[in-house]
């Protein structure tokens, strides 16, 4: 018996090993990529080893270096205050629709769930936005459109609250005059951690990653631009440079370094959240595998 555990033990290890390598293959190539001669990529091809090394691709990012970094620090401020603001909204009606006795209940419940299915589209929701709420060219046209509540992670915290906070607990919390807040505080956020960690991880991606917003209510604030957005225009200013030279053969293709820009952009929008990440990574997979066992 023992034998067969350790046999099975170095088998999972070999599966965990090739797994791992297929996870970080990926970005090995995009950053050798982001480091290797325009002409040589389209020559060859990529390739997972560093050849004729040329940094032309970052020099190119650093032309709009002072841009790149304020929009930097607009990604981290716009990522902390609405993962806060997602994070409280979150728990706070999770909290609600876990409670079994609560008035119009099922009503809430299946107004989330519908949502989570359907929406209003693209057009009416920026009329939305930009009309009655007036969130074009301001701080809020970052924050509130479409990231601000996801009705997916709602319900994740609903069962989560339902199915490992005791309800004994809770009752014994009621009978010494615990308010309803104070039982969301005191009792069911303590042990809702890996949940906790879990959704804050998924909204800060969504905001990190967001690039839509600044698209379409963010037509002439270039000073509240994120990373995401700043990148996403410097690509597209390539892809019209290189269409550009194509069409009238003033300049050599080869010369716009437009695949190594885009391995470049890549680093340098995901580098941050790979920093970030190992920090979560505990309570992440906790719960998930929490919330997909008993969810």
């Amino acid at each position: 018996m023992a034998g067969n555990g350790k046999g099975f033990r170095i088998f999972s290890n070999i599966v965990l090993a090739i797994l791992t390598i297929f996870a970080v293959a990926p970005f090995v190539l995009m950053f050798v990529s982001s480091i290797t001669e325009e002409g040589t990529i389209m020559r060859e091809g990529y390739s997972f080893i560093p050849r004729d090394v040329d940094f032309s691709a970052y020099k190119y990012l650093l032309t709009g270096a002072k841009g790149i970094v304020k929009a930097y620090g607009m990604t981290i401020l716009v990522t902390v205050i609405g993962t806060i603001a997602n994070m409280a909204l979150t728990m706070a009606l999770g909290y609600l629709l876990s409670k079994q006795d609560l008035p119009g209940r099922n009503f809430l419940s299946f107004f989330v769930f519908f949502t989570m299915l359907f929406s209003g589209g693209m057009v009416p929701s920026y009329i939305i936005w930009s009309r009655v709420f007036k969130v074009s060219e301001t701080f809020f046209g970052l924050l509130l459109p479409n990231l601000l509540m996801s009705p997916f992670n709602v319900i994740l915290m609903r069962t989560y609250f339902t199915t490992n906070v005791p309800k004994e607990i809770l009752e014994a919390a009621e009978m010494d005059s615990c308010s309803q807040v104070g039982m969301l505080f005191r009792i069911c956020i303590p042990l809702s951690k890996p949940m906790i960690a879990t959704i804050a991880l998924f909204s800060a991606l969504a905001y990190w990653n967001d690039w839509v917003n600044g698209m379409y209510y963010l037509i002439r604030r270039n000073d509240l631009s994120t990373i995401q957005y700043v990148l996403n225009k410097m690509q597209n200013q390539i892809d019209f440079f290189r269409q550009t030279a194509e069409a009238s053969k003033i300049a050599k293709t080869t010369d716009i370094p437009s695949l190594g820009v885009r391995m470049a952009i890549a680093v340098v929008s995901i580098l941050p959240i790979l920093m970030v990440y190992p920090f979560f990574q505990r309570q992440f997979v906790r719960g998930i595998v929490v919330g997909g066992v008993k969810g």
